[in-house]
């Protein structure tokens, strides 16, 4: 009957009814699988007892691994290793069990069982009104009562025997194909841990780990590991940080100034004695500093770890035009005293106030940096620069939509706004006429960005050195990205700084590489000018290809106007831009200077077009020495 239902069934699930004799092999292979026949291939032998009870006992093991009664060990701890990789072998698992002391607590019988010994208690639950909304974890129990084990008891000193010795299972053994599932087989190796400690320190998750783990070793069953083995050793090493996370870290710091002087580091606590505040800069940082810290840009707009502290980097431009990092501040609030306290330790870091410091409009750090970066006797007062751009961005919101992007009027206010060339009266005299054209005389937020033009229009900053290396805080805007790639949310400190270290490395190799291209190519010229020649020796690739732009202006775009008589080794010259309409420069050159009316030179640190026009003019075949900085 039973068969006839099964034959009945498949044919309605698409088996047809010609096919009974695989429901006949079914039923055969259910009652024939404990025959004593054993193929080669088979791991263990099946014997049924009279009551209907099978036994498995592991077949194919070399006799050294099989372990018998009275069999000896130097320690209790080698004959435990022993019967494990009896089953690891066999094709079970096994687990440390009762053991029994004398009355010196030394151990006189170790019993080592089978994994699937024993039963698990069911817990009872007690059912409430809501019982049936309440999501309860599923579990499984693969204990089944297996009575497979050894039984070690002392003989003398650390010697032990095998005084019991059960080799029957209850239980179906594992397949060769199922081992490497096995908890045995399962143990994290040394360069399993440091593999996934080194991934997450590019922010390399654990799956993706273990996945490229994988490829490394030519398989999963290689890798000696799974997944979750992997998930559950990065948990474990955020549970043994914990707590500690922040003294971690301190000690960390401490021990690094320990070993090098050079590494400054502070911090600050509330009074519940939680961290607060954090700043720390290293000897590359600081020396880095001393070549490229005239401009420094700020931003407290990133989050990079699960306490939700501000990632506050302080970003200058290195000789390559890329992102130099000068050190970090954490930080729990950002109010004044948080950005006072950061400002005041970076300075005392580097020994010196920046010329200019870039930021965004956050009232805090207006009020903070005059503060911190004072005047002192050696060196002068940090200038604050406003980002440009976040300013350029609230036009649409305060002006309208309409007036930004129906009309020529942004096209026009731009021309006075980024201009680098104006004197402050002309860019006075363009922004009233614009203002007064579309009449928005009556706007207040274009008056109040009207009365701080001093704080982040160009043309208040032509006089001041390098203050044009960095109109807007784009830099940090891109060090936030570059530090996007490392970092998340849910970082601890300890994985934040382990991170940072990843960034800077990676930083710092750029760096390195861009030295060494430098050094060993020279990048090609475009035209037949020795100037041009000089400078592709002189500059890095990166300055190069923008003195190079200069250099082709001066050849083209240029009109002399003007030349004056020759006094005292120096010339003048009066010349036009077509580029710039309505507008004349002076140029003073000599054969070691040049001196240009656009004041390009201070602004930025490379020569103009204009200046270029002149020295070629004036039969100068090398840039003067004078007019390279040391940056």
């Amino acid at each position: 009957m039973i068969t006839e239902d099964l034959l009945r069934i498949s044919s309605n699930q698409g088996v047809s009814s010609g096919d009974s004799s695989h429901f006949s092999r079914l039923i055969n292979d259910s009652t024939d699988h404990c025959s004593s026949n054993v193929s080669d291939d088979a791991i263990s032998k099946c014997t049924v007892t009279p009551g209907g009870r099978r036994y498995y006992v592991p077949i194919a093991i070399d006799e050294t691994f099989i372990p018998f009664v009275n069999k000896l060990f130097d320690s209790m701890e080698k004959g435990m290793n022993f019967y494990q990789e009896y089953g690891m072998l066999s094709g079970f698992n096994t687990r440390r069990s009762t053991e029994k002391t004398d009355d010196d607590d030394n151990i006189v019988s170790k019993y080592v069982v089978c994994s699937r010994a024993g039963f698990n208690e069911k817990k009872s639950i007690v059912p409430s009104k809501n019982s049936s909304q309440v999501r309860r974890r599923r579990t499984v129990s693969n204990r089944c009562g297996c009575h497979a084990k050894i039984i070690l008891r002392i003989v003398s000193g650390k010697t032990y025997r095998i005084s019991t010795f059960i080799e029957e299972h209850n239980h179906e053994l594992i397949a060769k194909d199922g081992r490497q599932f096995m908890r045995v087989n399962r143990q994290m190796s040394t360069i399993s841990r440091k593999f996934v400690f080194d991934a997450a320190n590019v922010n390399i998750g654990v799956s993706k780990s273990h996945s490229f783990m994988k490829e490394q070793v030519g398989g999963y069953a290689n890798v000696g590991a799974t997944v979750r083995d992997f998930r559950n050793f990065s948990r474990d090493l955020k549970a043994y940080v914990g707590e500690r996370d922040a003294q971690m870290i301190i000690n960390k710091f401490k021990a690094k100034h320990d070993s090098c002087e050079s590494f400054y580091y502070a911090y600050d606590v509330d009074s519940e004695d939680h961290l607060t505040k954090l700043f720390c800069a290293d000897t590359v940082a600081r020396r880095n500093y001393e070549l490229y810290g005239d401009v420094v840009s700020f931003d407290a707009t990133f989050n990079t770890n699960m306490y939700n502290m501000v990632f506050c980097p302080f970003t200058g431009v290195d000789k390559h035009d890329k992102c130099v990092t000068f050190g970090f501040a954490l930080l729990s609030k950002e109010d004044i005293p948080h950005f006072q306290w950061a400002f005041d330790h970076f300075r005392k870091a580097m020994g010196r106030n920046p010329v200019v410091i870039v930021t965004d409009q956050c009232p805090a750090m207006k009020q903070a940096i005059p503060i911190s970066f004072a005047a002192t006797d050696d060196f002068p007062a940090t200038r604050h620069r406003l980002c440009m751009w976040h300013i350029m961005e609230k036009f649409p919101m305060k002006l309208g939509n309409y007036l930004c992007k129906e009309t020529d009027f942004m096209e026009k206010m731009k021309k006075y706004i980024w201009s680098s060339t104006l004197e402050p009266a002309e860019f006075e005299k363009g922004w009233n006429s614009v203002v007064k054209e579309f009449k928005l005389e009556g706007n207040r937020w274009l008056w109040e960005m009207f009365a701080i033009r001093t704080s982040w229009i160009p043309t208040f900053f032509r006089d001041k050195p390098m203050f044009g290396l960095m109109r807007t805080t784009s830099r940090s805007e891109s060090e936030n990205s570059f530090f996007s790639q490392f970092h998340r949310q849910s970082d601890s400190l300890c994985e934040f700084y382990l991170r940072f270290g990843s960034a800077m490395d990676k930083q710092r190799y750029e760096y390195g590489r861009l030295n060494q291209e430098d050094l060993s190519a020279i990048p090609s010229t475009v035209s037949k000018l020795f100037i041009e020649a000089d400078a592709a020796q002189l500059y890095t690739r990166a300055i190069f290809y923008k003195i190079q732009q200069e250099i082709l202006a001066s050849c083209y775009d240029m009109r002399i106007q003007d030349i004056g008589p020759l006094v005292d080794g120096v010339k003048c010259y009066i010349m036009k831009d077509v580029l710039i309409k309505d507008k004349l420069f002076e140029v003073k050159v000599s054969r070691n200077y040049a001196q240009c009316s656009c004041k390009k030179f201070v602004l930025c640190g490379i020569l103009c077009r204009h200046a270029f026009c002149a020295l070629n003019h004036f039969e100068v075949v090398k840039i003067p020495r004078l007019l390279v900085l040391n940056r």
